[in-house]
């Protein structure tokens, strides 16, 4: 399989443990879930595309899309797509004769099979110039910023670390985010948990199924390999990658961790924890999160 540059690192990396876990940064091992959205991603939505006038039906929109719903953890640009498409067919925003972006030039980037990153929009914009795509870049790098502004001290949830300690004995750990590296860097390492982990893979270095193959798929036995997220696009990434999935609760992320300690990662060591195991826990966790947004049906 072809891999990015980046990547080389992951294709290179040779197994310490019989036992592989690749482990979801945003939302799943930290609680920055909430505060990139609220505080950082819609806020740049609003200023950067002109929604101020519809900013409680564009903020309403962009939390669905990126938090409460089963495009959670989207790719930001898979994201911000979806949300000028849910916007543009809310009648309160006609009403106030706002015009929302198209996203033709994004959706032109999402179908080119360039990376899904920064520096691949940046390469994709360069090479097809356009309002849109150029006011995109302006966006992702008003969120980056406010990223690196307001995103400190947000601690990992409870039993994070008890739960690396834990699995690190057994396990070869790395992280598995769609968060561009440096700051995956910047927040595991301000809080100690760096040093627990064999990589720190980010964006980067391709998807989220394409960081478990590169680094671990025919390394480890398929059933020895389990990815820990918190989203649906975390689950799916598990099934592409066809290694066992994890799920880290949304607003139930405490407990999550908790039985991660004393009921799941006992599982896979001993063989048990894939088939009806896992699958109660799956179903559990797509249950939390609604495909429809609730003013459809208000």
């Amino acid at each position: 399989m072809d891999h990015p540059p980046h990547a080389q690192v992951l294709v290179d990396f040779e197994p310490r443990h019989d036992v592989f876990v690749g482990i979801d940064s945003d939302g799943c091992a930290f609680d920055a879930m909430e505060i990139k959205h609220q505080e950082c991603f819609t806020p740049n939505t609003i200023k950067w595309w002109g929604l101020q006038a519809v900013s409680t039906y564009a903020r309403e929109t962009a939390l669905f899309v990126n938090l409460y719903s089963t495009s959670r953890g989207q790719n930001r640009w898979v994201a911000l797509k979806r949300v000028f498409d849910l916007l543009r067919e809310r009648p309160e925003v006609a009403e106030r004769g706002v015009q929302v972006p198209a996203g033709d030039e994004l959706q032109a980037f999402l179908d080119s099979g360039y990376p899904l990153s920064d520096l691949g929009i940046q390469q994709w914009a360069s090479e097809h110039p356009g309002p849109e795509i150029e006011r995109c870049l302006l966006w992702g790098a008003g969120v980056n910023a406010s990223i690196a502004d307001m995103v400190h001290g947000v601690p990992p949830f409870p039993g994070v670390r008890e739960a690396l300690q834990q699995m690190s004995a057994h396990a070869d750990l790395m992280v598995v985010s769609a968060t561009p590296g440096e700051a995956l860097q910047r927040e595991w390492t301000e809080h100690g948990l760096a040093d627990y982990m064999s990589v720190i893979a980010g964006q980067e270095m391709g998807s989220k199924a394409q960081h478990v193959q590169f680094a671990a798929t025919g390394k480890y036995a398929a059933d020895r390999i389990l990815l820990i997220g918190d989203a649906p696009g975390d689950r799916d990434a598990a099934r592409t990658a066809g290694c066992l999935y994890y799920p880290i609760n949304p607003h139930a992320e405490a407990a999550s961790w908790r039985r991660l300690r004393e009921e799941a990662f006992p599982k896979l060591l001993d063989g048990t924890y894939a088939g009806d195991y896992q699958e109660a826990l799956v179903a559990e966790f797509e249950a939390l999160l609604p495909a429809d947004p609730p003013w459809v049906t208000r």
